[in-house]
């Protein structure tokens, strides 16, 4: 059985030849050369996925054992994968212009899962990367490689208006191309110095792209916009490349430029007193709820690490806490042994992001690097300034009572808003009412 079906097999891969003398030796099968061991430059394929709300990409991304590289796998056929022409194997070498192929898997998923509606995948046919590997070749250059040279990412400009020059800049609509605007900027504006540059091409402003709008309808925004404004510009040779490449430019692969508001992530490396902060859920005038950081002990691991009372939780350990019960979040923390590491941003950046349609992961500065935290500091000043008065008040007191004819003069009762100590990994964890628990 076994013999047959390898000489089925063979039969199938061999190919009939018949020698004619007029035509000589000339059978492709026959033909010997001395690039017989010569192979081709792989070739990475760009794949642009677009979703609907509620719609899956239909595809999972692995690491499987014995194999290298971030794998594509069970791709849905009629998908919004299998549509961009994703397929079964192919391993990926770049998120939304990020090369990716040397980073961990969970950072990688964590790039996707940020990318909104909309998401650009630069892969390798499996076959085709396994042999580049083997061959020892330069994977990212390859990725530089397909964009082009000269190919330079889009920037995201925010824009405070000048008291004397305003913003310092305008747009011209591009002759013959409906929905392309120039910039036009004032020398040493607002504009330049947020970022923007003589030659841009205007692509997104505040959360709109510009490709749908008139001229007059992108004026109207301008008058609209008050005294801010973040644009998505790029130089017009690079948005010819990404036309020609047909890759969509996009704020999700823009470099940051002079945005007000950052997230950042802290490391913290429990104390012998714990942490020392405490974890609320607390409910805004908006109706919103949000997990607040609070009340951080005075040298303690998360007042070293930067964190600032009334900062907001987004991450515990690059996970997003966005669907998780507060319960949940107090025992991600506390199970992550005696270190951890916390994303978190202000009230008014989070509106700011949610306002422009984006995540506030996608610009997330480590608090580690000194060089990035003091560039962040001029932007949270503004925000801070109540921070003493919250910190004393917020302190515990010891308080001794003695019962007079009315009785101790108070009433005992739950706060509204929940809150979880964190102060001692493995000691008591649940409900904070108005009163310290030990």
């Amino acid at each position: 059985m076994r013999s047959n079906t390898g000489l089925v097999e063979m039969i199938g891969l061999t190919e009939k030849f018949t020698f004619n003398p007029k035509e000589g030796i000339d059978n492709p099968v026959m033909v010997i050369t001395d690039d017989a061991d010569s192979v081709s430059t792989p070739r990475p394929r760009l794949c642009v996925l677009k979703r609907e709300e509620g719609e899956s990409y239909g595809f999972n991304l692995r690491v499987e054992r014995g194999r290298q590289g971030h794998i594509i796998r069970n791709v849905v056929t009629g998908g919004v994968a299998g549509r961009s022409g994703l397929q079964d194997g192919d391993r990926l070498l770049e998120v939304n212009n990020c090369y990716v192929d040397d980073i961990p898997h969970p950072e990688v998923a964590r790039k996707i899962k940020l990318s909104g509606h909309q998401l650009c995948l630069l892969v390798l046919g499996g076959n085709e990367y396994e042999q580049a590997v083997s061959r020892g070749e330069d994977l990212r250059g390859l990725a530089k490689v397909h964009k082009g040279e000269g190919c330079k990412p889009p920037r995201l400009c925010h824009i405070t208006r000048d008291p004397v020059s305003g913003l310092g800049i305008n747009f011209t609509p591009v002759e013959g191309e409906k929905g392309r605007f120039s910039v036009n900027l004032a020398t040493g504006g607002a504009a330049e110095k947020a970022g923007v540059r003589k030659g841009d091409h205007l692509v997104w402003m505040d959360g709109a792209t510009v490709s749908d709008l008139t001229h007059s309808a992108l004026s109207r925004m301008m008058k609209k916009c008050g005294n801010h404004i973040t644009v998505l510009v790029i130089d017009s040779e690079s948005e010819k490349i990404y036309m020609r490449e047909r890759m969509p430019i996009l704020p999700t692969i823009a470099v940051p430029l002079n945005l007000p508001y950052r997230a950042r992530k802290h490391h913290l490396v429990s104390g012998s007193e714990g942490y020392g902060f405490l974890l609320r859920l607390e409910k805004t005038a908006s109706g919103r709820t949000y997990h607040v950081l609070r009340e951080m002990d005075s040298g303690s691991p998360a007042e070293k690490a930067g964190m600032k009372d009334g900062e907001l939780l987004l991450e515990v350990n690059g996970e997003s806490v966005e669907s998780l019960k507060h319960e949940e979040i107090v025992d991600r923390v506390r199970l992550s042994g005696g270190q951890v590491s916390l994303t978190t941003i202000t009230l008014q950046g989070l509106e700011f992001y949610t306002k422009l349609g984006l995540s506030p992961l996608l610009f997330c500065e480590n608090e580690a690097d000194e060089s990035e935290k003091e560039s962040s500091t001029p932007a949270s000043v503004a925000e801070q300034s109540p921070q003493k008065e919250i910190d004393d008040s917020c302190k515990p007191r010891h308080c001794s009572l003695q019962k007079g004819p009315l009785g101790l003069g108070f009433n005992l009762d739950c706060c509204p808003k929940e809150s979880w100590d964190l102060y001692q990994p493995g000691g008591f964890w649940g409900p904070w009412a108005e009163c310290w628990i030990t």
